[in-house]
């Protein structure tokens, strides 16, 4: 969601924050910030709503200069877009802050800061944070203890990065409920909420932990824990390049990340398999032992995770045996769930800090003994607190909608099935056929991505309102998915329907500017399926379908167009079919001329309710 950028060097920081939100621009935002501290212990700060560019053009024409600073890049919560409530927050010319995430007590600390005489200039809940600690620098703290305070005060999820021009060459940095990391250079440090913002000066990071308050300066970093005692935090070198964050030759990062997709997937696979068998020892030392244990799956997760997770239930029950519920993380965190004995909590997420997921995870530590985190980011919250882990090796993931992330998901899911199937239903023939189909996806991805046609169809939804997508079985989520990507991208309003479901309801909505989207992989229910597009076509009804290339749509006729993808095993086609929705999304979105990889009011991570 919002970025955060600070750091204290032995150079001018102002560059160095401002590639940085640059490099941050992925997650979302609608202004952007940067404060410094500059020669004479004065604070300067610059604001522009908009991209990171316009606010690169103002320090240009302005520049900032300082050893010690902050920069943020804000997604709108409390108060519109606009410079008076983008971020860094100051107060009294004394004290600077950036935030991500939300006080929710910021109301009563208003109401209590205006009786103290400070005077508001903004609508966020951040200035509450920048007067609660210039409160308590002006009760002779100084501050490290006027930030260890003021946290005290704040109910809610925050990141904080805070400088002070009384101390010019110390940044206090803190976290609960939101990620922040630590850049560790050569006689210099740096924040971030993404390691991707620090790559051009480090490759060396320390993950804070909950509860976690940082005291930097140049020379010296001392953490302290939630109980306040100093604490080493292990320092992890990032494999990430600085040009793993780049477009290189691709128009969009979204495209460059649906072709990355046939190496990324054989990376899911990589080491994880022996001897046709998964091995379980690749979702943790113990998973063999837990896994013994299983009685149950309960999968939590949000938006594109959670239609990962939809389909892993089908293949979990269909294929393993295993009884399967998937739920959204946002509804599952706020009911009073039953739990069974012998339940593996199941959590899904690209970013790993993913805020409602993780709510949901520690609500059930006491309820549910074994967890296990599907993610894509090793060092991330979700990651620590499961008690198993499977790593999808995406690699970074830039476009806000979420492709790669999605597919090594999948892919992640499959092997937890087999992994866990063969101690149900899974007998080892069908374990080797499925893997065996696994290892040959990417060679069939490839060939989708070389050989489509899928950009030809992008005109005919250049003034396109609505759609449906339709999809049966463990189709449905992945037609769900096509629809969100479409919407996301694309802002063209999309519903996806289990295509069985078509007369009670959807069919009124069907007319000539209505188009049906679906997928038909060869799966035994593909004349099903196309028992319902004729419904479609006979209420005149516009129809493009993806179908297995040994599925036969000639009888649809003219009012169908038919997109066929590579023939692929019917337990595996949902991964080969999501990666054409991709594709189709994409030049739509294109077509249509969004801003495909930053698509209006979205954030890449949600760590915020």
């Amino acid at each position: 969601m919002c970025g955060i950028v600070g750091g204290v060097a032995e150079r001018n920081v102002a560059p160095i924050l401002l590639e940085g939100l640059r490099r941050l621009e992925y997650r979302g935002y609608d202004s952007a910030g940067v404060a410094v501290i500059n020669n004479h212990q004065c604070i300067e700060r610059q604001r522009k709503v908009g991209k990171v560019e316009n606010l690169s053009q103002a320090i240009e024409q302005n520049p900032l200069n300082g050893f010690t600073g902050i920069a943020h890049t804000r997604w709108a919560t409390h108060g519109e877009p606009s410079e008076l409530n983008a971020h860094p927050h100051i107060c009294n010319e004394s004290v600077a802050v950036v935030h991500n995430g939300i006080i929710e007590n910021h109301a009563t600390l208003r109401s209590q800061q205006t009786g103290q005489g400070f005077r508001f200039t903004s609508e966020t809940d951040t200035e509450v944070v920048v007067h609660q600690i210039e409160s308590y620098l002006q009760q002779g703290n100084d501050l490290l203890a006027a930030v260890k305070k003021s946290i005290k005060d704040f109910d809610g999820a925050y990141a904080l990065g805070v400088i002070c021009a009384k101390e010019p060459q110390r940044l206090i940095a803190t976290r609960s409920g939101s990620p922040l990391v630590i850049g560790v250079g050569f006689g210099e440090y740096f924040i971030a909420s993404d390691v991707a913002a620090l790559l051009p000066v480090t490759s060396r990071f320390i993950f804070l932990e909950e509860g976690d308050v940082a005291d930097i300066t140049k020379d010296s970093l001392v953490i302290y824990d939630a109980s306040d005692a100093v604490v080493d935090r292990k320092v992890s070198v990032s494999e990430l390049s600085v040009d793993a964050v780049s477009r290189g030759e691709y128009r969009h990062y979204m495209l460059k990340e649906i072709y990355e997709q046939p190496a990324v997937l054989q990376d899911v696979l990589e080491g994880r398999i022996f001897n046709g068998k998964v091995i379980d020892s690749a979702f943790g030392h113990d998973a063999s032992s837990v896994f013994d244990q299983v009685k149950q799956v309960q999968i939590i997760a949000c938006g594109t995770s959670f239609h990962a997770g939809m389909v892993a239930k089908y293949w979990l029950e269909s294929l393993a045996g295993i009884p399967s519920h998937v739920e959204v993380a946002s509804e599952f965190r706020y009911r009073k769930p039953v739990v069974m004995d012998n339940t593996l909590v199941v959590t899904i997420s690209q970013s790993g800090e993913t805020a409602d997921t993780l709510a949901a995870l520690r609500n059930l530590k006491e309820k549910a003994k074994y967890s296990l985190s599907i993610c894509n980011v090793p060092e991330s919250s979700l990651v620590r607190e499961s008690k198993l882990v499977m790593m999808t090796r995406a690699g970074p993931e830039i476009g806000v909608a979420s492709t790669k992330a999605f597919t090594t998901q999948l892919a992640a899911l499959m092997l937890l099935t087999l992994s866990l199937g063969r101690r149900f239903n899974i007998d080892e023939a069908t374990e080797k056929r499925l893997l065996k189909e696994l290892s040959h996806l990417p060679a069939k991805i490839e060939e989708l991505l070389e050989h489509n046609k899928i950009e030809t169809w992008s005109e005919d939804f250049k003034h396109t309102e609505n759609a449906l997508f339709l999809g049966r079985g463990i189709q449905y989520p992945i037609a769900m998915e096509g629809a969100l990507k479409l919407k996301e991208i694309s802002y063209i309003h999309a519903e996806a329907y289990a295509a069985g479901e078509l007369k009670h309801g959807p069919l009124a909505l069907v007319d000539p500017e209505m188009p049906i989207v679906a997928v038909a992989p060869k799966d035994g229910m593909e004349d099903k399926l196309k028992s319902n597009l004729q419904e479609v076509i006979a209420r005149k009804g516009r129809v493009y379908l993806f179908a297995d290339q040994n599925v036969d749509a000639s009888d649809l006729g003219v009012n169908c167009q038919v997109m066929t993808v590579p023939a692929v095993d019917a337990d595996i086609a949902p991964i080969l079919f999501a990666v054409a929705l991709q594709l189709f999304s994409y030049y739509v979105a294109v077509i249509k001329g969004t801003d495909v990889d930053q698509p209006r009011n979205l954030a890449k991570s949600v760590t915020v309710e």
